[in-house]
Parts: structure tokens; sequence; C-alpha cells
């Protein structure tokens, strides 16, 4: 298949693995999570490999699962993104850091200034990923009783966008003159009080931060939901989706690039990138048996917490060897729980058997050669069922070598993706516009 088309790739990196058994595989090194030596060299190959974005997740809540399960986690401790990302900025000098930072729980100033300043520290390669946080264990730590209601989660994440993206657009450009001789370090007729007065938020501003190098930061945004593809459409530039396979990517594409179409936005300035588990072997079946193998690490007692987790109720009590019975819905993830009774439903599969694959990776899996790993990432690009991939690497360090060292020269040879960054910001990498300053 040719495509005059080029794939953007970021790297999921917090954790360094979304799969559970990933630091049991022989070879990996078990702190990956937590070791700042480790990571730093991971973004650095990554950054060599052309990579156009290092990916971080984050959650807010450690007891969210049974203790059984929690001790045989290797997230249970991580670093927090803003430092972590902020370190890494320090050693790289073209990847795209991205963070993610809920709109539940956090206030828009506190955001828009920790992002204005990684994107002052990295010379222009942030990125914000939108969440509003799906785990209700989240809200006990930070003195609520019970979750946020979803519908409302989203209510807030939207005008939380609009005070954080009316902070950034505190300063003209050129506001900073530094005039020695004058006296004057800024110029006040270059800048904007936001005086936002809103239904969720009062902020006054303006921000105590130059505007950033790229203008806004890039927006990502992971929500499935129907209030979250809305949102998508309105505000992100990039979209962290999870589809099963190639029809639900292309129907999910398709869905938000036409309601940015609906509201007069340009589509082309939206790159859905998947979350994809790559593993690659010398053989498809060599691929096949490491997926094996590290699916055999998943001890029950973490599948059946990832279940739950997933499903947005308890499974603990379930028939491990029956079906899955009728599930309530939801105040969590409502996609995620979708997904998991959608697979339940057409598969066929027990508690189990769910349980084991959702404590090891249930989503879009590449398992295979390089030649037949790039021969399904081309199709993907080609059909519009994504703009990329956001690559969830099966363990570590070796996973992301086999990424690195073989599936992107196949890419690169097949001039799929680049050899070399064009530019210097996360922005050019993806090839997003700089927004103009909404006040000046």
């Amino acid at each position: 298949m040719t495509t005059s088309k080029q794939l953007h790739l970021g790297a999921f990196m917090r954790p360094v693995s979304l799969h559970t058994g990933a630091w049991r595989y022989p070879g990996a090194y078990p702190d990956a999570n937590f070791n700042f030596q480790h990571l730093r060299s991971f973004a650095e190959r990554l950054e060599t490999a052309k990579f156009d974005a290092f990916f971080m997740a984050d959650h807010l809540a450690v007891l969210n699962m049974p203790v059984e399960a929690l001790k045989r986690s290797h997230t249970v401790t991580s670093f927090e993104p803003f430092t972590l990302l902020s370190a890494l900025a320090s050693v790289t000098s073209r990847i795209g850091l991205v963070a993610t930072a809920s709109t539940t729980f956090d206030e828009p100033y506190h955001v828009a200034r920790r992002f204005a300043s990684l994107d002052h520290i990295s010379g222009g390669r942030a990125g914000w990923n939108i969440v509003t946080t799906s785990n209700p264990d989240a809200a006990l730590n930070f003195g609520l009783d019970a979750h946020v209601e979803h519908g409302e989660r989203y209510h807030r994440a939207r005008e939380f966008y609009d005070v954080v993206t009316g902070l950034w657009d505190s300063f003209a450009d050129d506001a900073f003159i530094r005039d020695a001789e004058s006296g004057m370090f800024f110029d006040p007729s270059k800048m904007h009080v936001l005086g936002h007065n809103g239904e969720e938020f009062n902020v006054r501003g303006p921000l105590n931060i130059a505007r950033p190098p790229q203008g806004w930061p890039v927006i990502v945004q992971a929500g499935q939901s129907e209030p979250g593809r809305q949102l998508a459409a309105e505000t992100a530039e990039v979209v962290f989706c999870a589809p099963r396979d190639l029809p639900a990517g292309q129907a999910l594409y398709a869905d938000i690039k036409q309601r940015m179409r609906a509201i007069g936005r340009n589509p082309d300035y939206l790159k859905l990138l998947p979350a994809a588990f790559v593993v690659i072997g010398d053989t498809v079946e060599e691929a096949r048996a490491k997926r094996t193998k590290l699916d055999s690490l998943v001890h029950y007692d973490s599948g059946i917490a990832s279940l739950s987790i997933a499903l947005g109720h308890d499974a603990s009590a379930f028939d491990p060897d029956g079906l899955l019975p009728e599930i309530p819905d939801t105040n969590a993830s409502k996609s995620g729980q979708a997904q998991v009774l959608k697979v339940a439903r057409e598969e066929g599969l027990t508690v189990r058997q769910l349980a084991q694959r959702y404590g090891g990776y249930a989503g879009l899996a590449f398992v295979g050669t390089p030649q037949t790993v790039a021969d399904e990432m081309a199709e993907w690009l080609e059909s519009e069922g994504s703009d990329g991939f956001n690559v969830v690497f099966p363990y570590l360090p070796q996973g992301l070598d086999d990424v690195v060292d073989r599936l992107v020269p196949e890419l690169q040879r097949r001039r799929l993706f680049r050899t070399e960054y064009s530019g210097a910001t996360l922005r050019e990498h993806l090839g997003l516009p700089r927004p103009p300053n909404r006040f000046f």
C-alpha cells in the first residue's frame, strides 16, 4: 500500500507499559516506571527515532483496587507528570512532552501556569491532555465523598478550557520589551485582564507568565463518550483514543471530524492517535509467543481488579467461569464500560477470560514482524482510521528497542514516517498552526 501521508507517533509512557505483567517479563526493568535514569534513556531513544511526543497519563488515586491486586501493580508509585517532564525537557531538544491534567480536581490558573512554564522550559514542546478523571476513587483524595457526575465533569471541562486558553493569551507576544534605557519592562497596553465570570469559575487573571512559545500548548483530549467526542471536536488538536479495530477507528475518525466541520473547525487541525500495543518478532509466530508469555504473567487478582475498573463496577464476586451478568450504568468511564460489554457479548468470554484480557492489554494490538505491523499501520492511515498511533510498549526496555530499532526503520523505508524533525515545536511536528492571540 502506498500513501503520501505520514504517520504521527507518540509514546505512551506513564505507566511505561499498560500491561500488568510488563515488569515481570524476562529482561524487563522491574522499576522502569519509577527510575529517572531509565525514563531519561527511554526519552532519548524515542527522540533519536523522531517520535512526535512522550505522552504521560496520570492517576490521582492509589487505593483504586483491592490490596491483593494493588500489591502486584507496577504503577503504585509514579512520578508526577510535570516534575518528570520538566526534568526530561533539559535532556531532550525535539520530542514533544505531553502531560495529563484533570479539569475535575484542579483549578484553571494552576494548569495554565504549569503548562505555560513547561512550554517555555522546553522551547515549545508542551501538550495538555485534558481529562475529566473517570476514576471515582480520586474524588476521595480531594475532599469529596462521591465522584462528580459524568455530565457535570464535561460541562466543567469545557469552561475550564476557555479559562486556561484565555489565561495563556494574557500578554501579546511582543509585550515584554525589556527596555533598560527607559526602565520599561513590559507594555501595559499589551496585557489583558481575563475577568472570567462563569457558571463554574471566577478568574480575574492575567497569568503571571509570558505567552507560551507555541501560543498555546497542544490540546490533547482522551474521552470517547458522547460529551467527550463533542469536547474533542470543539477544543482538541490531538485525540488519544482506544478503538478496538479498524472499523471502530474509521467510525470515530469520521464522527469527530464531521463534528468539527459542523462548528466551522478545520478537521485537518486535529490528529487522531489511537493507543496501539506493539509486539515485534522475527516471525509472526514469535511475536505471538511473546504476547502469550506476557499475558501468562498476569495474576487473576490483578486481572479482576483491572476488569472492575474497566466496568466501573466491582467484578470480584462474579463467577469466574460464568458469563458476565447484567452491569449497571457507571459514573466512571462510559466508553470504557461499553467496550468491555461489547467484547463480552461478541466473543462470549467468561469473567476469567475477560479478567485475563483486561489485566493484560485489551485494546488495539499489532503483533507481528516489522513488515506486518507496518502494513497494518499503513492501512489505518490510508483508510482514515487514524493519523498515527500512541504506541504502548509491552515491556521495557526490549519492547521499546524493538519499535525504535526495527519498526521505525521499516516505516521510514516506506516513507510512512519522518527521518528527521522538520521543526522544533510539538505543533510543527504535528502540522498544527500556532493559534492567534484572541485579545491582541
